[in-house]
């Protein structure tokens, strides 16, 4: 079930209806000029995909986060621009970052070592 803003913010993400009302509103050439450059934007963004594609829907557990202001605002208008949501988001930049770190699973596993002896 979705909610009245989830509809919105995706009925304003839809290519389709954005470069309806843009063909409306002005000359032929600057419509085609902006589908363009917006098709190239997304074509340009792999990562975009990967995140779309992200399958978080097992993830049960819930971890309570606090960010500065300037990175909820990025992660609220990045929802609205692309329909991926922040706990996507989030959930795949930690998983990525664990992964990149091998370490700090060493470290977990030290300290283990260490407070059971």
């Amino acid at each position: 079930m979705k909610s009245l803003a989830d509809q919105l913010r995706e009925q304003m993400v839809k290519p389709g209806a954005k470069q309806e009302s843009s063909k409306q509103n002005s000359t032929g050439k600057k419509a085609v000029k902006t589908e363009k450059q917006q098709k190239n934007d997304t074509e340009g963004a792999p990562i975009l995909q990967v995140l779309t594609e992200y399958d978080n829907s097992d993830h049960k557990t819930m971890v309570h986060f606090r960010f500065d202001q300037q990175t909820v605002d990025f992660l609220n208008q990045f929802k609205i621009a692309t329909g991926v949501d922040a706990t996507k988001f989030v959930a795949y930049a930690v998983r990525q970052f664990i992964g990149a770190h091998p370490e700090l699973k060493t470290i977990i596993k030290q300290f283990i070592q260490k407070s059971y002896l």
